[in-house]
C-alpha cells in the first residue's frame, strides 16, 4: 500500500512538473509589440499603440483571413511589421493598384507557403501590393489585444 502511494507521488509530481514546464512556456509564446504609422488607421491609431500578440497561432498554421499578425517585414528582415492578413495559400485577391490615382483592380492568387497582407488604410500603405505574397515563414505573430492607448484597451477582431 505504501508502494501504491509513492507511484501516485511520483506521477502526480511529474504531471506537476509538466503543468509547471507549461505555465513557464507561456510567457515566452506572448509578443508584445509596439504598431503605428498610418497604414493600419482606423483599427491602430498614428501614435504608438501597444499590441499584445501571441506565437503559436502562426507556428501552427492557425491564422486566419482578417487577423491582425506580426510580419519579420520582407523588405527590411530587421524590421517588423503589423498588418492584416487578407489572403491564404490559394486565395484569388483582388485589390486596387493605386487607390490615391485610379480604379484599376488586379487579381492573384496566393502561392502555396505564402499570405497576402494589407494595411486597413489603403491609401496610405506598404503591404503585399507592393512586396507581393509574403512567406509564412516570415509570420511572427498574431495580434489579439491592444493593451494601449488605455481608451482602446481591449480585445481586436477580425475587420
Amino acid at each position: 500500500m505504501v508502494w501504491r502511494n509513492l507511484e501516485q507521488i511520483r506521477l502526480t509530481a511529474k504531471e506537476l512538473g509538466n503543468l509547471a514546464f507549461s505555465l513557464v512556456k507561456i510567457p515566452f509564446s506572448l509578443h508584445v509589440t509596439v504598431a503605428y504609422g498610418p497604414s493600419m488607421l482606423p483599427t491602430i491609431g498614428p501614435m504608438a499603440t501597444f499590441l499584445l500578440a501571441e506565437r503559436n497561432s502562426p507556428r501552427f498554421g492557425k491564422v486566419e483571413r482578417g487577423d491582425i499578425v506580426v510580419v519579420q517585414s520582407p523588405e527590411n528582415p530587421q524590421k517588423f511589421i503589423v498588418k492584416r492578413l487578407l489572403g491564404l495559400q490559394g486565395d484569388s485577391v483582388t485589390f486596387l493598384v493605386d487607390p490615391k490615382n485610379s480604379n484599376k483592380r488586379k487579381t492573384v492568387v496566393v502561392p502555396k507557403g505564402h499570405v497576402w497582407l494589407g494595411g486597413d488604410n489603403i491609401y496610405n500603405s506598404r503591404d503585399s501590393r507592393y512586396f507581393g505574397p509574403v512567406p509564412c515563414d516570415l509570420l511572427h505573430a498574431r495580434v489579439f489585444w491592444r493593451v494601449w492607448p488605455l481608451g482602446d484597451f481591449g480585445p481586436m477582431g477580425k475587420n
